[in-house]
């Protein structure tokens, strides 16, 4: 089951992450620690939010 792009940012922007920059096919979030990117594409596969997730040090929500 496909997660909206939507939903990832929301939640990674309720855990503290922010905008840092637009990239070519990237949106860059960060918390001054941590930074991960997330495809600008309308969804994305529940794995790769999941791996999103670990990789910012989150518990895995989708």
């Amino acid at each position: 089951m496909p997660v909206k792009r939507r939903d990832l940012v929301r939640y990674f922007e309720e855990i503290g992450f922010s905008l840092l920059r637009e990239g070519g096919k990237h949106s860059i979030y960060t918390n001054q620690v941590k930074t991960v990117p997330i495809k600008r594409h309308g969804a994305t596969d529940r794995i790769t939010a999941n791996e999103l997730c670990k990789q910012a040090g989150l518990k895995p929500k989708f």
